[in-house]
């Protein structure tokens, strides 16, 4: 995908559980960057009225809470070590999260740049979807420090969430920029403002 007249540079962002993905792509935001937030709007999707929520409501029996919104809690333990159950879910849930994204880019057209942040990115085939991807990175010690100290977290979750996602070091190698939170959201901030000024010609 190439930029061109009448949409902005995408730029995907990506980064495994504890890297600080969500940290970074505030920094974006902050140097006026549009953001599209891939879990924000699943959340959405999910909850009460959700145009997700129905639908998962129907495929997975039990998983909805009584305001009809989807048990996020629920719909994972129904999914969990099953890949034919979670190939459904994904089925159901990526094309309406696919959707969104093309509605927010369209609302950004005119803007120079315009990030996609996608916990899934590579997993999921979303990077031929943008331009370029930056992938948010830190040392395994950090990231299972980071994962390990949130609230309910346990060791056979953090393993759990892994398996699904693409290894760092392939990640790394595959992207065209690498953002570093290991030594310090500061030394990260830097790094994110030259891409910005890479990219916008700023």
């Amino acid at each position: 995908m190439s930029a061109g007249r009448g949409r902005p540079f995408v730029l995907g962002l990506t980064g495994s559980i504890g890297m600080g993905k969500s940290a970074t792509a505030a920094m974006f935001a902050k140097l006026g960057v549009p953001v599209h937030d891939a879990d924000a709007a699943v959340h959405a999707l999910y909850g009460p009225g959700g145009a997700a929520a129905e639908a998962i409501g129907r495929e997975f029996p039990g998983v909805l809470d009584a305001a009809g919104g989807v048990d996020r809690a629920a719909l994972r333990a129904a999914v969990l070590g099953d890949p034919a159950r979670l190939a459904r879910l994904e089925a159901l849930v990526h094309p309406l999260v696919r959707a969104e994204a093309d509605a927010f880019l369209a609302r950004h057209a005119e803007a120079p740049l315009a990030l996609l942040d996608i916990p899934l990115l590579y997993e999921t085939g979303g990077e031929a979807r943008c331009d370029a991807v930056a992938v948010v990175s830190a040392p395994a010690e950090i990231q299972r420090e980071r994962v390990l100290a949130r609230p309910g977290m346990t060791e056979a979750t953090f393993a759990a969430i892994l398996a699904k996602q693409m290894p760092d070091a392939e990640k790394r190698a595959r992207a065209d920029y690498v953002i570093d939170t290991g030594g310090g959201f500061a030394t990260a901030e830097a790094e994110v403002s030259r891409i910005v000024a890479t990219l916008t010609g700023a």
